[in-house]
């Protein structure tokens, strides 16, 4: 990676024409599959006058204009990784930077399984209405607006399939030369192959495998974030994590996304499970003419009975990047909450990625001292107290120069200073009604916490801290989530 930046940063003699890495070969292969099969317009001419001169760092890579028009990205953010509904894991694209495991070891390799990736093959989609359907991946791209990104002209807006696709293969193409440039096929190809699997395809495995320690296994409450359909099934089939706790899904559960929040309640506390789900409650309770960026699955919301007879509003949300839905829901739970007379008396339990920052953009983002005054408004408190310490971080990460978006790259000596190291995460309840008797936040799935360490890790598969409290009700037992 040290390698990569460098070359990057300082490309010298590397910085070669687009045309030495993506050949005139490729691209006529590629036309040739733009016209015929997709039945899309030729764009020679981009090619000719434009793509094919350009330099494969300075004038391609680090682009600007390029990156604002998203003729890279966008291809990238489609294609990259698609789930399918006949298949556990999901299809991916051949390219760098993915959980693709064939083999990119020569230009030529790459090119060929790129191509029948793109235009050969098609893959059972699950719509948002839950049916399937069948696409070859060059059918799930979408026109590039202008609308929505000025920076597209008129007449690159009329062929911007096109023209986004063989961006996208010179994209892949430079990322392949890159690699094989700095390293050797295999080297590097062993190294992302043993990051595929832990960080991708052991994630599951490995927080379930967090999830039944004895550190966790005995919790109350587990509010859990941007959650597949695949892990809920996983953990339904493990016998240790199935007798211990119920799972309780959205109704509306995202499968075609896969980021739903999901609630696990001990069955030893709360023998009866979820009562009812009151997330449409939640979400009929936003302030009127007020547009909330959140998405299906976000949020979940359920009221739950101990065995006690104390009653819960359990809340599971993921905010969105900038947190600006944070306070909004916390404002319609809140209303849904005191307008409900059948929930009179329930105690609140909320655990939430709120998406808070250290230091936000005034309007842009939500500030985590700012959103400690709004809980504390509402006679709530959190496990990090009334005012949460804005150093007291939840996540520490930062991107790489291995993506389509360089504006967003971080340098190695850069990345606490520029990665994402923010205060996100948060377990609100009454304050009048619960004490918190311990607090820890974990980044190593051992119960410990080290600053100053990016996650995830090999070991630790999430970019967010698992944060735990133990409550004690001001009239009862303790509670753990």
């Amino acid at each position: 990676m040290n390698d990569v930046e460098s070359f990057i940063e300082s490309p010298g003699e590397r910085d070669i024409p687009v045309s030495q890495v993506f050949t005139n070969d490729m691209f006529n292969r590629l036309e040739n599959r733009m016209t015929s099969t997709c039945g899309w317009q030729s764009v020679r001419t981009y090619w000719e006058e434009d793509f094919k001169n350009r330099k494969i760092i300075s004038e391609f890579m680090k682009d600007g204009l390029l990156g604002s028009k998203r003729l890279a990205s966008m291809p990238d953010r489609i294609t990259n990784t698609i789930n399918v509904a006949s298949k556990d894991e999901p299809v991916c694209r051949p390219t760098v930077i993915n959980m693709y495991d064939g083999d990119l070891s020569t230009l030529d390799q790459w090119y060929s399984s790129w191509e029948e990736f793109m235009f050969d093959n098609a893959l059972e989609i699950k719509t948002k209405k839950g049916l399937v359907e069948k696409k070859v991946p060059y059918q799930l791209l979408q026109p590039i607006k202008q609308s929505k990104y000025p920076d597209i002209t008129e007449e690159e807006e009329k062929v911007s399939l096109p023209l986004q696709t063989m961006c996208g293969a010179i994209f892949d193409a430079i990322l392949v030369h890159i690699m094989n440039t700095v390293s050797t096929p295999k080297v590097w190809q062993s190294l992302k192959r043993a990051m595929v699997e832990n960080l991708n395809k052991l994630k599951v495995p490995k927080t379930l495998d967090i999830l039944e320690t004895e550190t966790y296994i005995n919790s109350d409450i587990i509010t859990l974030q941007e959650v597949s359909a695949s892990f809920v099934d996983q953990a339904r089939n493990r016998p240790k994590l199935n007798g211990m706790f119920h799972f309780i899904t959205p109704s509306d559960m995202d499968s075609v996304r896969d980021q739903n929040s999901v609630i696990f309640l001990s069955k030893a506390t709360f023998p009866n499970g979820s009562n009812d789900e009151i997330t449409a409650l939640v979400e009929n309770s936003f302030e009127e003419g007020i547009k909330v960026p959140i998405a299906k699955g976000d949020i979940l919301t359920i009221t739950a009975t101990d065995k006690d007879g104390i009653q819960y509003v359990v809340t599971s949300f993921h905010g969105d990047t900038n947190g600006l839905a944070t306070k909004p829901v916390l404002d319609a739970i809140m209303k849904a909450m005191s307008s409900d007379s059948t929930l009179a008396g329930h105690k609140l339990i909320f655990g939430l990625d709120a998406n808070t920052y250290e230091k936000a953009k005034p309007g842009k983002q939500q500030d985590v001292l700012d959103f400690g005054k709004h809980y504390v408004s509402y006679g709530l408190t959190s496990c990090l107290g009334d005012v949460p310490d804005k150093k007291n971080y939840t996540t520490f990460n930062s991107r790489t120069y291995l993506q389509p978006q360089l504006n967003k790259a971080c340098k190695k000596s850069d990345k606490r200073a520029n990665g994402d190291v923010n205060p996100k995460d948060f377990i609100l309840f009454g304050k009048d009604s619960f004490s918190v008797e311990s607090t820890w936040k974990d980044n190593t799935g051992k119960r410990k916490y080290i600053e100053d360490m990016a996650f995830p890790t090999m070991g630790f598969p999430s970019d967010h801290a698992l944060l735990t409290t133990i409550i004690k009700p001001n009239s009862s037992n303790t509670c753990e989530e």
